[in-house]
């Protein structure tokens, strides 16, 4: 059996989650993951989107030849 524990989340919140587990037809502690995943990912691309600072373009605009 996986390691588990428990986290405290309002009624709406619990409400929420197990109406996206249902929905997506998996567990609770796989939708939890899932949207955890998810939030990683959409910081990651905000890092992303962010403008290159000098050295990083410098890099980018050297000659590879």
């Amino acid at each position: 059996m996986s390691d588990t524990t428990t986290i405290r989340v309002t009624r709406s919140t619990r409400d929420a989650l197990t109406h996206l587990a249902t929905q997506r037809g998996e567990t609770m502690a796989d939708t939890v993951a899932h949207a955890a995943r998810l939030m990683e990912q959409e910081m990651m691309s905000h890092d992303l989107a962010a403008p290159l600072r000098d050295d990083e373009q410098a890099w980018l605009d050297a000659d590879a030849g």
